[in-house]
């Protein structure tokens, strides 16, 4: 087993989704899928700069006593 997506199921898989959708919808798909990727991309961001500043902000500071 070589791997799960070998370059003949991608090809198969893009015939399928060209037949189902047809060649006018494909543009507007594929718009709204890297719409979708990019809103996961910047909510994932945010997420980890809210997780970082939480634990930056338990940490205590360099103080003296």
């Amino acid at each position: 087993m070589r791997g799960l997506l070998q370059p003949m199921h991608i090809l198969v898989i893009l015939v399928i989704v060209l037949i189902i959708f047809g060649p006018g919808k494909l543009p507007e798909l594929g718009s709204a899928i890297g719409k979708a990727i990019r809103g996961f991309k910047r909510s994932m961001e945010d997420t980890k700069e809210k997780i970082e500043g939480a634990v930056n902000a338990d940490k205590p500071e360099n103080k003296k006593d």
